[in-house]
C-alpha cells in the first residue's frame, strides 16, 4: 500500500488557550505528526541572502566612517 503524505500549515494565536487545546487534541489522536523545521544560524542565513541576491551592499566598520 502506497502512503500519500500532505502538508497542513496552521496559523493561530499561540496565546489562545482554546486553539492550543484543540491542536493538542488533534495531535493526540495520532493521525498527524509535527515536522520540525531545521533552524539555521545567522551566518547560514547571511550566506543564503548573498546566494539569492538579497544583499546589494556590504557595510563594514570602515565604510561607516
Amino acid at each position: 500500500m502506497q502512503q500519500i503524505m500532505a502538508t497542513i500549515t496552521l496559523n493561530y494565536n499561540a496565546r489562545n488557550i482554546h486553539a492550543q487545546k484543540t491542536l493538542e487534541y488533534i495531535l493526540s489522536m495520532g493521525f498527524f505528526t509535527v515536522e520540525e523545521k531545521e533552524k539555521k544560524s545567522g551566518l547560514e542565513l547571511a550566506f543564503e541572502d548573498i546566494e539569492k541576491g538579497r544583499v546589494h551592499r556590504l557595510i563594514t566598520p570602515r565604510s561607516r566612517k
